[in-house]
Formats: C-alpha cells, sequence, structure tokens
C-alpha cells in the first residue's frame, strides 16, 4: 500500500549502501530479449509436495509454448468501472460488510455505515490485499482467504472520527485482519456460500500464538501475557503467501502506525518507526494495548509472518518469529531440491530490506497437521546486491559477525525482534520498498519496488552515476537468480522492468517499458502458465499529478517473463488500487481485489460526502465505495491471459 509519501517510513539511518549505488541498469536491465544475459544456472521448477491443492495457480509445472499473452491491452483510464480487454467479463463478489458466511446471525451491511462492531466481526472486513484461492472442487469451489490491510474511518462510520470512543475502535479492529470464505460456481456465477462450515473472521482481537525462537522471549512479555506467548489479533495485512502443505500466511505490514510513542523515544523504538500519536488510528486512546507509554513491548508483538490453516476453522494462527520481524510485504515460498520451505520476503519502508527464511527440515506428506512446526525452525537470511550483478544472502544468527550480546543481541530471539537493526550491522543493501515478491517457473525470482521519493533528497543516500533515479516516483522489478538451488547463498541479479512515462522530460522518471507503461508496481503473482502478473499502486496523493500524470487510474498488467513484455489487461475504478491475485486450477477463473475505490487525494474519505471520487461497485445513490473481489472469466470460457 502507497498513502502519502510524507507519510511513509523511512527510519533506515544506516550506513548501508542502497540499491542504486550498486546498480548499472544498463549492464542489467532486461527488457526486450529474454533471459540471456544471467542464465547461468536453470533451477528445477517448484516442487508440489504434501497439500497440492494449495499450489492451484502457482508455478509448478512447465509453461504452454508460444506467446503468453493473447489478450488486446486496454486503454488508460479514469472512468469510475473496472475495465477489461474485449471478450472478458467481470463480476463482483465479498464487498466490504457483506457477511462472510458464518452460521447464525450475519447482518448485511448498511448504506449509513450504522453497522456495529459485533456487525463487523461477521462481515468481510475493509480494503482487501492478498487473497488465494483453495481448491476444494477443484475449479468449481473451493475456500478463499483474503487480507483487509487497514480502515478508512470516512466510510467506516457516519461521522468519521467525530465523537471516537470503544465502539467505534473496536469496529475499526474487527474490520481488519484476515476473511476467510467458501465460494462456488453455479451457471457461469461465482458466489459467496452462506453459511458455510469454513467460514471465519479474524480480527485485531482474535487469539494468535507466538512460535518459534523469539516465544517467551523478555521484550514480547507484557502486563496482560506475562509468558509472552498469547497475542491478540493481527493488523495491517498486506500481501500474502501460501504453503505447499495447505495453509495461508499473511503478513503485518505497517504495524508501528496503530502505536502511539511518547515524548521520549529509545533507539529500538526510533528505527521502528513509533511516534507520538501514531499514524492515525487513534485506538491508543481506548485501548491501552496501543499505547506504547503503557505497554511498550506491544509493538514487539506485531511484524510477523502469521500462518493459518482454512481447512481448520478451529485452528489457531501462528506468528512464526523465526522467519523475523519486519514491516512484512507477503511470504513468497519456493521449495528445494531436497524439499525444504524458502520464504522470501519484502518489507515495505524507505531504505528497508528483502529477506528470505529456509527451513531446516523437509516438507512431510500429511499437510498442515504434518508440517505444523516446520516454520519454526531454520535460517533467516538478509540480502545484499553488489554492483558486478551477483549478491549474497547474510544469515542473521546470534553469535555470527556482529550479532552478539556486545551489540545489544542478547540470543538469537532479539536478533529476530529486532531484525532491522541486524540487518543494518551486517551490511545488508537498502532497497526503494520492496513489496511483493513472486517465483517464475525458471526460478527467477521477482520483487516490486514501488517507488521512493526520499532517494537522494536532503541528507537522504543518493544514487550513483551509472542510475542516476533520484526521487524515485515510478519504481521498478527487480530479480535474481539462486546459485544452485533457492536455499543458495549467492545470486545472480538484474533489472527486469524499470517503470515510468517515456513521454516525460525528467530522465528519472521515462523508464524503459517495453509495451505498455505503468508506475509503482505493487502486487506480484505467477500464473500457472508463467505469465506473471503486476499490478499498481499509485498514492492517490500524487496519482494525475508530476511524473504520474499520465497514468489514469490503478492498473493491472501481464508480462512475459521471456521477452520482457509489459500488456495493460485491467483498470480500476477511481481511486483505488489493484492488489492481490488468485485463481482456479484450471486458469479460467481469476479473482483480483480492489482495494479502498473512492479514496480522495488527502487518502481519507470525507464521511459527509463519501461518494466524492466514486460509487463502485454499487452505485446506490445512497450508497458508498466499498472495496470488493472481483471475478474475470473469458466470455468462451477460455484461459485467462490467451
Amino acid at each position: 500500500m502507497a498513502k502519502d509519501f510524507s507519510l511513509m517510513e523511512d527510519s533506515n539511518r544506516s550506513s548501508n549502501p542502497t540499491i542504486h549505488e550498486v546498480s548499472n541498469p544498463a549492464r542489467r536491465t532486461v527488457l526486450r530479449g529474454g533471459l540471456g544475459a544471467l542464465a547461468s544456472s536453470f533451477l528445477a521448477p517448484l516442487s508440489a509436495v504434501g497439500g497440492a491443492a494449495a499450489l492451484a495457480g502457482c508455478a509448478t509445472t512447465s509453461g504452454a509454448g508460444g506467446a503468453l499473452l493473447g489478450f488486446k491491452s486496454v486503454a488508460i483510464s479514469t472512468a469510475d468501472t473496472v475495465t477489461v480487454p474485449e471478450g472478458y467479463t467481470v463480476q463482483v463478489i465479498a464487498p466490504w460488510g457483506d457477511p462472510v458466511g458464518l452460521s447464525g446471525e450475519n447482518t448485511a451491511f448498511k448504506d449509513d455505515a450504522s453497522n456495529t462492531a459485533a456487525h463487523q466481526e461477521t462481515q468481510f472486513g475493509m480494503n482487501h490485499d492478498g487473497i488465494h484461492y483453495f481448491a476444494q472442487e477443484g475449479s468449481k469451489s473451493g475456500l478463499i482467504a483474503m487480507n483487509h490491510e487497514y480502515t478508512d474511518h470516512g466510510l467506516l462510520f457516519a461521522d468519521g472520527t467525530d465523537n471516537w470512543n470503544l465502539e467505534k475502535v473496536r469496529k475499526s479492529q474487527a474490520a481488519h485482519g484476515v476473511s476467510i470464505f467458501e465460494v462456488e460456481e453455479k451457471g457461469g456465477k461465482w458466489a459467496v456460500v452462506t453459511p458455510s462450515p469454513w467460514a471465519r473472521r479474524i480480527t485485531a482481537n482474535t487469539r494468535t500464538e507466538l512460535s518459534g525462537p523469539a516465544v517467551g522471549h523478555a521484550l514480547l512479555k507484557t502486563a496482560a501475557d506475562p509468558a509472552g506467548r498469547v497475542v491478540l489479533g493481527t493488523i495491517n495485512n498486506c500481501a500474502s503467501g501460501i504453503t505447499p502443505w495447505g495453509t495461508y500466511l499473511t503478513s503485518e505490514e505497517n504495524f508501528i502506525n496503530y502505536f502511539s510513542g511518547g515524548d521520549s523515544l529509545s533507539e529500538h523504538e526510533k528505527r521502528w518507526g513509533l511516534r507520538k500519536g501514531g499514524g492515525g488510528y487513534n485506538w491508543h486512546q481506548h485501548d491501552a494495548r496501543f499505547d506504547a507509554t503503557k505497554n511498550p513491548n506491544e509493538p514487539n508483538r506485531f511484524g510477523w509472518i502469521v500462518e493459518i490453516d482454512p481447512m481448520n476453522p478451529s485452528s489457531t494462527p501462528m506468528k512464526r518469529t523465526a522467519m523475523g520481524r519486519a514491516a512484512h510485504e507477503g511470504a513468497t515460498v519456493a521449495v528445494t531440491k531436497d524439499k525444504r520451505a524458502v520464504v522470501y520476503m519484502g518489507e515495505d519502508s524507505r531504505f528497508e530490506y528483502i529477506y528470505k527464511f529456509v527451513s531446516r527440515d523437509a516438507i512431510k506428506e500429511g499437510g498442515a497437521t504434518a508440517n505444523a512446526t516446520l516454520l519454526d525452525h531454520g535460517t533467516l537470511y538478509v540480502a545484499k546486491f553488489n554492483a558486478d550483478g551477483k549478491g549474497q544472502w547474510i544469515a542473521l544468527t546470534h553469535g555470527q559477525g556482529p550479532l552478539t550480546a556486545a551489540n545489544g543481541f542478547a540470543d538469537q530471539g532479539e536478533v529476530l525482534i529486532k531484525a532491522r537493526q541486524a540487518s543494518d550491522l551486517l551490511g545488508a543493501t537498502k532497497m526503494d520498498r520492496p513489496e511483493w515478491i513472486a517465483v517464475d517457473k525458471q526460478g527467477w525470482v521477482y520483487t516490486t519496488l514501488t517507488n521512493n521519493s526520499n532517494r537522494g533528497a536532503d541528507k537522504q543516500p543518493g544514487v550513483d552515476a551509472a542510475n542516476p533515479r533520484v526521487n524515485n516516483t515510478q519504481g521498478n522489478i527487480i530479480r535474481w537468480k539462486e546459485d544452485g538451488d533457492f536455499s543458495g547463498t549467492t545470486f545472480a541479479w538484474n533489472h527486469f522492468i524499470m517503470a515510468g512515462d517515456p513521454s516525460l522530460e525528467r530522465a528519472e522518471a521515462k523508464g524503459s517499458i517495453k509495451g505498455d507503461m505503468f508506475s509503482c508496481p505493487d502486487g506480484l503473482w505467477v500464473d500457472g502458465r508463467g505469465v506473471l502478473w503486476i499490478q499498481c499502486d499509485m498514492s492517490t496523493s500524487a496519482m494525475g499529478k508530476g511524473d504520474l500524470k499520465n497514468f489514469g487510474n490503478n492498473m493491472m498488467l501481464a508480462a512475459d517473463v521471456n521477452t520482457g513484455e509489459a500488456r495493460r489487461f485491467l483498470v480500476g475504478p477511481a481511486g483505488c488500487e489493484i492488489t492481490g491475485a488468485t485463481g482456479t486450477p484450471d486458469g479460467k477463473t481469476m479473482f483480483v481485489n480492489i482495494q479502498h475505490p473512492g479514496e480522495p487525494a488527502n487518502e481519507t474519505s470525507d464521511p459527509k460526502n463519501p461518494r466524492a471520487v466514486s460509487n463502485w461497485p454499487e452505485k446506490k445513490a445512497n450508497g458508498r465505495p466499498r472495496s470488493a473481489t472481483v471475478v474475470i472469466r473469458k466470455a468462451d470460457g477460455g484461459i485467462i491471459g490467451t
């Protein structure tokens, strides 16, 4: 999510090199001509081990020959609708506020925003994000797990933030988290199944448990949880991932914005971006858990990857501390030749890092139960990108290098809780807001670096002469291939696409795109044929202005990884972000999330005029814009993208 650039966290003051200081696109940008520049090692495709259904739509088989992109690209648009290519259909399901399908009473969405906190606990949350389809009856029915990133109080409440009270805090908290719901296709239409035995809401107050090396650490203990083992809820759930054993991984991204600090902040709190008053949610005013002056360890209990078993509605979500704490943007799983899990993770903050976790043990047959502790044991690494097109993964292991008690790391738990500080000392490369990560069929790992307007600003890291992209408003997609296997500690890297607008005068904003131009890449997904789907998140505070003046609304494109061509497939309604994509195993249905339609330039809706920017999707005279999932199909029943 790209909120107002001025509010984006930027707390890394280490002297580590930045990605621009080691990049040379003239030598390492692949835009026309395929993968030959760095195809020195071919890695086997990902293995589908244990819960094969969980890998539906992932890069687990070789792609079909011939051109990957067979549709006619759509034009840039500012219309308040979802635009898709000729021959495709769009259907809306699961909008914010509709019942998820729990048994018992499920109150419908009320257009006047009068739903209570109790109602919201049974309804789809706000601002849909990461999503995955778990097949049950193949491509006809299944479960969907979906993140809800944050709340817009101007839409959530009839009077916005006026008359702030505990009930409003609880409703806001209930609109966060994750929804798990059942869907089925009948007669060419998809619908949410209600009631469903699998339907579930996980909110900011749902019991979750900590697991792994940091459990019970002094920095995780609170008065309410003196054992440091049980946390209420998960928040700011952004990108997501799936595991080969059939579970869902959700990330806790900009969690620090929910906490309010005091006048005097510790160095640890400063490094994680805590500030007095917090980021505008004001939960701390009526829920002391989010007042860090009263509960200084509570922020340490967020920023983790959370594993959820969607097939077991009575299971407890688990915060996997072995994978480190960060402003996580997703968790993408690859599988080594010896069947170990490798989880790639970005951190969507300026000048932060890219991580990977390699499990100690191999994936076992038997699904979620057999692999219940797999992600609790392994090694966390942080990436360093070198100027010669090579890179290293540096282990965040207590006692190795500078990660000692003398430098503020008493044990491995502290290394993981303070993963940013550990990465600072290890000399990792400071990146331009790494977001979603995807792995293609050739073993290339792609990460979106969505933008960084602070690049080269006063007292901020600059760029090198070979890549002078100061004030990186457009973003790009970087990729690498591991040496030997996904568990390798060295890799080769290049820039896949530099986003931008070739018509602009400013050199740093032009980009180098083959095909349709775009800006601020964010979401990524590789489908079963090997198409790389790219979703854009231009902030509404910058959209239509300056370097972003010619892009219209946010969009989704399909890229052929073999040629570098990007082709515009979808344009969203006014004020929205496109984020989250998944599909059925047969490739004939795609689910895409439309987040925050109607968001104004100041990024908070006016409760007195909720339809000022958009009235999507229902277009009711007395309604309000609602995040929702769109179902995309070909009218002829064919495979998406062909």
